[in-house]
């Protein structure tokens, strides 16, 4: 599964997501997610909010998610939600990168690629 943000990211953005994944029936906690974060130019979310955000388990304990960032800020912000979900009870492997084919080598995804 792929999640792209971008622009200014806020509580209610994200609240919104995982409202939407827990409503498809198509989604399955065990999912594996890239979450493309290198669009954000922004996080109008404080840290508290951030620890709220974490708290929904929305993937599995067995999920791998992989968070792709281009900016120190995204890079500090993404260790931050890490870490965040590193201390809580049934959290996933979080692991962040900086360039997507690293992410999706780790999920064990091959890219997509077309020769046309």
């Amino acid at each position: 599964m792929i999640t792209t943000g971008e622009g200014c990211l806020t509580l209610e953005d994200v609240k919104e997501n995982q409202h939407r994944l827990l409503s498809d029936p198509d989604f399955d906690p065990e999912f594996n997610q890239l979450l493309d974060a290198t669009a954000i130019t922004e996080m109008a979310i404080t840290v508290d909010e951030i620890k709220r955000a974490v708290s929904p388990k929305v993937f599995s304990p067995t999920s791998r998610r992989a968070f792709v960032v281009s900016s120190t800020f995204m890079y500090g912000m993404a260790r931050m939600i890490q870490t965040y979900n590193e201390l809580s009870q049934g959290s996933t492997a979080v692991t962040i990168f900086r360039d997507r084919a690293s992410a999706l080598a780790w999920l064990g995804v091959k890219e997509n690629s077309r020769n046309d």
